[in-house]
């Protein structure tokens, strides 16, 4: 049996789509929310059980991991040693993490506390049978529920004046959550042996972040001006914000990271299991139609 969590997220939602094109014939039980939108679910003709709690509750998710073969946690880094301690408690043979590249950050605001939960992670499971395999996706767009590409979209729409960090020269490569829907399933239908304990899950090839503006800016068909600041101003600037809305708008952390490039190769995911992502000049017109369209 395969037990999934944060399958009615973003990239999640995607995963299921490749669950129902390959008629996925396995029992799937799903961990989601009160809250979580689960029409796909419903209508996906898949054997799916789904289960209504909080990743948090240790003996909901031993009781939920009985019979368990294989688990594949989309919902986030910060739950992931909720799930690896019910899994070392209950058995389970493999577990597919899907992290993130923010560990390589050179803030320590972004990467410092998913370094201590992927080394309290190896303490919980050292001495236990249990494959691992951590996908580590870098900056995740594809449509108007993602975290990233959608607010850039709408701040340039709304824009005409533009401002970007140190002329926009910082170095991104995102991934379309479509692209990530594929390699989840990729991994968990590939024989074990073959599959190493990381990869990571970046975008076709690194863009500029003022590639990135002019881009969106052009699928708009908007005429937009950009103005250069240093990272300093930039960041200043944030935490200006932060203070007058009453820490409400917290970008201090983001305004960081886009002084640093963030560009990740691909290599062992292209050859171990044929991930080849979509170019980001397709992914993000698909983005902004969906946006136009709304």
């Amino acid at each position: 049996m395969l037990l999934v969590t944060g399958i009615t997220g973003h990239s999640g939602r995607y995963f299921l789509k490749e669950l129902i094109k390959h008629e996925y014939k396995g029992l799937i039980r799903c961990i989601v929310r009160k809250t979580s939108d689960t029409s796909m679910l419903d209508n996906s003709g898949l054997n799916i059980e789904k289960v209504v709690g909080d990743l948090t509750d240790q003996e909901l998710m031993k009781r939920n991991m009985v019979g368990v073969d294989t688990i594949l946690h989309i919902a986030g880094i910060q739950k992931t040693l909720y799930v690896i301690n019910a899994a070392v408690k209950t058995s389970v043979g493999r577990v597919i993490l899907i992290h993130t590249t923010g560990i390589y950050s050179n803030f320590k605001s972004a990467s410092e506390d998913y370094k201590k939960i992927e080394l309290e992670m190896k303490k919980i499971i050292k001495g236990h049978k249990m494959n691992i395999t951590i996908l580590r996706p870098t900056m995740i767009y594809g449509d108007l529920n993602d975290l990233n590409m959608s607010k850039f979209i709408k701040m340039v729409n709304k824009l005409r004046v533009f401002p970007v960090i140190n002329h926009g020269n910082s170095l991104i490569q995102p991934i379309n959550a479509r692209d990530l829907g594929k390699a989840y399933y990729q991994v968990l239908t590939e024989p074990t042996q073959q599959i190493k304990f990381e990869y990571i899950l970046s975008g076709e090839k690194p863009i500029t972040m003022l590639y990135t503006f002019n881009l969106i800016s052009s699928n708009l068909g908007k005429k937009t001006v950009f103005i250069s600041f240093s990272l300093e101003v930039g960041v200043l600037m944030a935490k200006i914000l932060n203070i007058i809305t009453f820490r409400k708008i917290d970008y201090i952390e983001k305004v960081q990271r886009m002084g640093e490039d963030r560009i990740f190769p691909h290599n062992d995911a292209a050859i171990d299991f044929g991930y080849y992502p979509m170019s980001f000049e397709d992914g993000i017109k698909i983005e902004v139609n969906q946006f136009k369209n709304r």
